[in-house]
């Protein structure tokens, strides 16, 4: 379903727009909607990074730690194999 709306812009701003959307192949309209879903989708991400950090959660800390432990579980399990061989 589509909402048709006035806006209104630079004229700057719609002709670097119109630039874009023809290097893309999109209408005005489609590369306007997917640029404004973008931002949003940015702005839902960044709100939830803000809100992760503000709880203290360091989640690239604990990924990375997950990873190193995999991998020496993994070099014990196979350096066993290759010297069982």
């Amino acid at each position: 379903m589509t909402a048709k709306v006035t806006l209104s812009f630079s004229d700057e701003t719609i002709e670097e727009a119109r630039r874009f959307a023809r290097r893309e192949g999109m209408s005005l309209s489609a590369w306007m909607d997917q640029a404004a879903r973008e931002k949003a989708l940015r702005e839902v991400f960044a709100a939830h990074a803000a809100a992760v950090g503000r709880a203290g959660m360091d989640l690239e800390s604990a990924a990375l730690a997950d990873a190193r432990e995999v991998g020496m579980v993994d070099d014990l399990l196979f350096r066993r194999r290759r010297r069982a061989a």
